[in-house]
Formats: C-alpha cells, structure tokens, sequence
C-alpha cells in the first residue's frame, strides 16, 4: 500500500485499536461483531478536531464536518463531539453573532438532528443560540432519535465575546440523561473555574464533553481524575481527545488521526482510595477471576474495579465485600473529623 493510502486510512481511528485496512470483512459485518461483544455501559465515543478544516462560510463548514462525520460512522458511535461554535471558525466569511444564532431546532441543528437520527447516534453540537434577545455561546444536546434533549450555555463567556453581544449562561448547569448514563458540557474558558466541573460531579455525571477552541492540556487530564468522571474535549485547533475517569487519555487526534478521536469507554467500573480495600482484592479475583479487573496506580494509591462481564455489577462487588467508593471513603473521614472537632 502507497504511503499516501496508508496515512490516509489510518487517520480514520487507529487510536481506537481497530484496523480499517481489512479487505475481506463487510461493513455490516464488522459492526455486527462488535455488538455482539459489547458490554452494557460501553459506549463508543468520537470526538473531532477542526485542525486543518477550513471552509469559505459557515454553511460550508457544516457540510465539510458532516462529511468527516460520515466517514466514522462504521464505528457506530453512541456520541459524536463537535468543538465550540464550530460552524464559525476557519472560515472566510465575516459572521455577526445575531445573524447566525438560532433557537433549536435550527437551520443548524435541523442538519445534526437529521444525522442523529440516521445513525442512531447522541451529537454534541455547539453554536450561537438566542433567547428573549440574548445571545449564548452554547452546545445542543441531540438525542438518537433527533430530538433536543437540552442546551448548555457558556457559563465562563470571555471578555471579547461580551463585547460582541454573548452573555454568560447560568452558573447551575444541566446534566442529560442518556441510554449510557448521565452527560454534562463545559465550553473552553469554563476550565478556568472549578464550580462547573464541581456540580456536574454532584448531579453524577459519567462523562463530561468540553467542546473548546483550544486543547487544554492537561488540565483536561485533571478535570477527569479530580472528578473520577470521563472528559472528553473537541477542538478548534490542536489535540482532541478521550480520557478515562484516571486521566489517562485513551486516544486522541494527531499525525496519524488527523481529525478524530474514536475509542471505547467502559462506564461499569469504581474508583477507590486502593488502602484498604486492597486487602479485599485476592477474594475478589479468586471469585470472579477475569470477569473483573482491578487496576492499581501505585503512586497515587487509587485503584479502579471494572466489570468485565454483563452479569457482573460493580455496586454489587463494592456492597459485597464492603468497600467504599473514593468519595464515600473520603465523605466518612470528613464527617468523622467534623464530629471530633466539635
């Protein structure tokens, strides 16, 4: 294979660990086989970078991204992130914010809504959107069945964007239900606040989408584990990518994925402080044995149970041999400080 294919085709998602240079396995086959061993809480996320992606105008812009979303749709996605306001970025045209903002569904959110829909698929989708005379930096939540399940709203707006007429969204923002579990957005300068993160960790969110005209860094990494919830970031410029509730990242855009990030995430799985509940841990091999993994950060001394097995609750383990989440361990120990202290 010439070198040009072989980039191309790997752009598709080689972080992912599947291989889409297989001449012999159907479409329809392939994704077949992935259902078939797929577990009850893993959901298959894509996220998107707009590196690289220029457009003359905004309706341009949005058929070039609904292209690069129909080459990944094999994978068969539960989720697609898109990056912040991405229809008005890289591209020519001068946009004011009061011609393009729209109140879903939209002419915008009509287009991602009719993609939802034939594929099955939730889609983040961030643009300007407008109520009673005011204008957000927002990101439309659209469900399987391509209805708008809700609207998150900017909370952090950035001084330039005040001055062009966006204005800062609630400070109580919302999560949505979904058929995998419970999501929630930050946009871009909502990584400099804690408060956001905070409360969408409250209301018990399993994933958290920061669609950002920047990458973020490793400040995403830290959202994820200070939280013990997944983060995943879209991109205007830069890297975009899916961490699990560790921090780790499982994949992310680069040389060789040029525009998506795709990978498999297993929400069936507990973060503990690893003493010391560790003690528990041979029991727990010795009767689940690889339906259950236990991951130990030595460091940090967190330890991560996951089920490997739809038959195999993790609540159901923890109650078992009577272990504590991390932030249940740590609720027992302030309270018991607290009662002391007087």
């Amino acid at each position: 294979m010439e070198r040009r294919k072989f980039i191309r085709n790997s752009a598709l998602g080689l972080g992912a660990g599947v291989s889409l240079t297989s001449a012999t396995m159907s479409s329809k086959r392939l994704n077949e086989e992935f259902e078939v061993g797929k577990l009850p809480r893993e959901v298959w996320i894509a996220t998107l970078t707009l590196t690289k992606i220029d457009a003359v105008n905004h309706q341009e812009m949005i058929e070039k991204v609904l292209g690069h979303m129909e080459d990944i749709v094999n994978y068969k996605p539960d989720i697609i992130c898109l990056p912040e306001v991405f229809p008005f970025f890289h591209i020519s045209e001068k946009i004011s914010i009061k011609d393009v903002a729209e109140k879903p569904l939209g002419k915008i959110t009509r287009r991602l809504a009719e993609f939802a829909k034939k594929h099955r698929t939730y889609i983040i989708c961030p643009l300007y959107t407008v109520e009673d005379g005011k204008y957000y930096n927002a990101a439309v939540v659209i469900d399987r069945a391509g209805k708008v399940l809700g609207e998150y709203r900017k909370i952090y707006t950035t001084e330039g964007e005040m001055g062009k007429g966006v204005s800062p969204g609630p400070l109580d923002p919302p999560v949505f239900k979904t058929d995998f579990g419970t999501i929630g957005v930050q946009i871009c300068f909502d990584l400099e606040w804690n408060d956001g993160w905070d409360k969408l960790k409250e209301k018990g969110a399993d994933i958290v989408f920061f669609c950002s005209a920047y990458s973020g860094g490793k400040a995403v990494n830290t959202r994820a584990w200070q939280n013990k919830f997944c983060v995943v970031s879209s991109t205007i410029s830069g890297t975009a990518k899916i961490c699990d509730i560790t921090g780790e990242e499982v994949a992310k855009t680069g040389r060789w994925e040029r525009y998506w990030a795709i990978a498999p995430i297993n929400l069936e799985k507990a973060f503990l402080h690893t003493w010391p509940f560790c003690q528990r841990f041979k029991e727990i091999n010795a009767k689940y044995g690889r339906k259950v993994k236990i991951t130990n950060f030595d460091e940090e001394e967190w330890s991560i149970i996951e089920s490997l097995s739809p038959d195999v609750k993790v609540a159901d383990i923890l109650k078992e041999f009577g272990m504590k989440t991390h932030e249940e361990y740590i609720k027992c120990a302030t309270d018991m400080q607290k009662k002391l202290r007087g």
